[in-house]
């Protein structure tokens, strides 16, 4: 199969890439990008361990060819904390214990970054059903739930 050249920005950041028409942005952001805080769970859409954002939306990285990305900005982990100081959905997880084994945390972040940004002010169930697609073995979702309303209250007092 012939390589496909791909224009993508990343966190801010334009990258050229040449890569394979059946790798998925997952697989890109990984291995070519070394953005390995995006996980890879189950590889099929049903954790959310690898969500990003694409174009201000939250998607399952490991669901999107990387052909698809082309010309579009991708937001990761990796790019939400801003010189060096956490962004307050990190600061808030981490205050509030809502991180155990860390695996899905930087999938849940950035599904509550997607939230924070259609809705700056979530209640609990809001916030609940936002996540529906992100699956934590470890936590419970209580603290977690905590922490994004925490960090919304931070950000629309800022």
């Amino acid at each position: 199969m012939k390589p496909i050249a791909i224009t993508i920005t990343v966190n801010g950041q334009t990258q050229n890439i040449n890569t394979l028409p059946y790798r998925t942005l997952l697989d890109l952001l990984r291995e070519d990008l070394g953005l390995i805080g995006t996980k890879d769970g189950c590889s099929e859409g049903e954790c959310g361990a690898c969500t990003v954002l694409l174009d201000g939306e939250a998607v399952n990285a490991c669901l999107v060819l990387a052909g698809q990305a082309d010309g579009r900005e991708i937001m990761t982990i990796e790019g939400l904390a801003e010189d060096g100081r956490l962004h307050p959905l990190q600061r808030h997880f981490v205050q509030s214990a809502a991180v155990q084994c860390g695996f899905c945390t930087p999938g849940l972040i950035i599904s509550s970054l997607a939230l924070l940004k259609r809705n700056p002010a979530p209640d609990a169930i809001t916030i609940r059903s936002a996540l529906g697609g992100n699956l934590c073995r470890c936590t419970g979702y209580s603290k977690i739930v905590t922490a994004v309303q925490l960090a919304a209250e931070e950000m629309n007092h800022a």
